[in-house]
């Protein structure tokens, strides 16, 4: 449709003759012909004719365009250097885009797009440059506060039709959650801020207690309407506010919601937070901290009465790519935060992809609900799910979760490679459709290209194998002419050349003599930010790296970076001084 039209969206048309070859495209068609639209009928009328009367008209062009796909698609070119350039390109188109007073980039509609967000708080760090941090840092906490944020209930809609992040379109979608709670966790972890480990927390409890099915994998997500109406679950009046809390409790989370008698949203109201929580206590007249209890009260209170009401629909279908995602924000919030709860929700939805969505012969279907698991997977499915699978064993450290992603990452090279380097979305094995179609550009969640960079980078590092590691270079290194064509489209794959580029921080953390966890040395990981941190699935002492150990019988870590190491440590202070170091 693009090299058609020059653009291309959704809902798509692609008309195509009996081999499979297309000669029309367009994106949105009314049914009949109006307002100088040509209406889907009479194209389809008008291309019934010129195929009985003259097919060649229709045939020869055809061919040509499916030559010229193919060519297109074909393509994967080697030799280019790695080095900063696309990123401090990326870094300057952000700049240009962003929106300094609403946070955010472009213009309505938004989008959230957090790798963008987990993309820019790298280019901050890699660039000491406060201004991207900020930008990342300023769009999490106006996505917390609008309404584009479920203030009730919690959970990230789609986007926001307004500039502002006030008016959302409401449906929710499993992968963007995802990637909002890894961009929030980061920002945690960059900042030392509470209130973005809480965004993460609360959009972590949404996935659990709204998403996760009974066989512990995750649901799609929910439509935006019910009763026939968009938003009208989500929205409030008043009245209705104060029916559940009473008049005073009514008020005070009204005024903090700015939920108002004449309504933002067709006469009713969208809750979203305008104020910070110490001007809000101030109006109210009470201590900060007992605003936050009582508006966390009234919150649970009015939840519970929302869920009397006739909900949005749950698309039930569990798909391993977004799987994938899922599992990798909950393992790394758990981590991170030390809640193992969502470490075992990740386990739960791991063991569920690996067992209902996999075949006897070990190849990942992309589909499963009700018992029926169809659909080869695609690229796209086996990145994100590796993705999942190393954050988990990250989490946890337990061989058999790296053993699962090594034996899938193989398969992955074999079934999507293309020979030379780079990857085909759909396998060796699947329908072939013009051609085997190749995307590297991220959209709504990044492309399975871009993930498969950052994983045969990580678990090269992870398991020693050069070899991964210098497939995922190659990897990189082809898709630069594409990247550097507009590198803030390629975030994902951006966050592997940072990985690259390293430093890269390898760290060992070793039980004492006596078993003890090296609890107090990882809480020093969990903390900071390392965003190029794999932590060793080796716990031996027995290393020539390591030299002499300041006093074995307690636990230990060791870190070496860019392969360049230093003797264990016992002391917290001492890691956090050599993970600040430059070595």
């Amino acid at each position: 449709c693009q090299m058609l039209t020059g653009s291309g969206g959704w809902p798509l048309t692609v008309v195509l003759t009996p081999e499979k070859e297309p000669f029309f495209a367009a994106t949105y068609l009314p049914k009949r012909t109006r307002g100088g639209m040509s209406g889907l009928i009479e194209v389809l009328e008008r291309i019934s004719e010129v195929w009985r009367t003259a097919p060649d008209r229709l045939t020869v062009p055809s061919r040509q365009l499916t030559e010229a796909l193919q060519s297109r698609l074909a393509g994967f070119s080697t030799g280019s250097t790695l080095d900063e350039s696309p990123l401090r390109k990326a870094l300057e188109e952000y700049r240009v885009t962003f929106d300094p007073k609403h946070a955010g980039f472009g213009s309505a509609p938004k989008f959230p797009a957090p790798h963008n967000l987990s993309l820019l708080m790298r280019l901050g760090q890699r660039f000491g440059d406060p201004e991207a941090t900020g930008m990342a840092l300023q769009t999490l906490r106006a996505l917390r506060s609008g309404g584009i944020y479920d203030q009730v209930g919690f959970g990230l809609h789609r986007y926001a039709v307004d500039h502002e992040w006030l008016v959302p379109h409401f449906e929710k979608m499993l992968y963007d959650q995802a990637l909002l709670i890894l961009a929030a966790v980061e920002a945690w972890q960059v900042s030392g801020e509470r209130f973005f480990a809480r965004l993460a927390e609360a959009t972590c409890s949404y996935l659990v207690r709204e998403l996760q099915s009974p066989e512990g994998g995750f649901y799609c997500g929910e439509d935006a309407d019910s009763q026939g109406t968009e938003g009208a679950y989500y929205l409030w009046t008043p009245e209705e506010v104060e029916e559940v809390l009473g008049a005073d409790r009514g008020e005070v989370f009204c005024r903090s919601f700015n939920i108002t008698t004449a309504g933002n949203f067709e006469g009713r109201n969208i809750p979203h937070l305008g104020e910070d929580d110490a001007a809000l206590a101030h109006q109210a007249g009470i201590a900060t901290g007992s605003l936050a209890t009582n508006l966390e009260e009234a919150r649970q209170q009015l939840l519970a009465a929302r869920s009397r009401r006739p909900r949005p629909h749950r698309d039930e279908k569990l798909l391993t790519g977004w799987n994938g995602l899922a599992i990798a924000a909950l393992a790394r919030t758990g981590w991170a935060l030390s809640n193992p709860a969502w470490v075992e929700a990740a386990a739960a939805a791991a063991a569920c992809i690996n067992t209902r969505l996999r075949r006897p012969d070990g190849r990942l279907l992309r589909s499963w609900r009700g018992g029926a698991a169809v659909i080869p997977a695609f690229l796209e499915d086996y990145s994100c799910f590796v993705w999942g699978l190393l954050e988990l064993h990250q989490a946890r450290r337990e061989a058999t979760d790296l053993a699962l992603a090594v034996t899938l990452t193989k398969a992955m090279e074999r079934l999507f490679g293309d020979g030379s380097g780079g990857f085909y979305d759909t396998g060796v094995d699947a329908e072939l459709v013009l051609t085997r179609g190749r995307s590297l550009q991220d959209g709504a969640l990044p492309s399975g290209t871009s993930v498969a960079i950052n994983i045969l980078l990580r678990l090269g590092r992870l398991t020693g194998d050069a070899g991964l590691e210098e497939r995922g270079r190659r990897l990189l290194e082809g898709s630069l002419a594409q990247i550097n064509r507009y590198p803030s489209a390629y975030a994902q794959a951006l966050c592997g050349l940072d990985f690259s580029l390293g430093p890269i921080d390898e760290v060992t953390l070793v039980p004492g003599r006596d078993g003890s966890a090296p609890a107090a040395l990882e809480k020093v990981l969990r903390s900071g930010y390392y965003p190029r941190l794999v932590i060793s699935a080796t716990d031996s002492r027995k290393d020539g790296r390591w030299g002499e150990v300041p006093n074995p019988d307690r636990p230990s870590a060791g870190l070496c970076r860019d392969r360049a190491c230093r003797p264990l440590v016992n002391d917290p202070e001492a890691l956090q001084r050599l993970m600040a170091s430059r070595l």
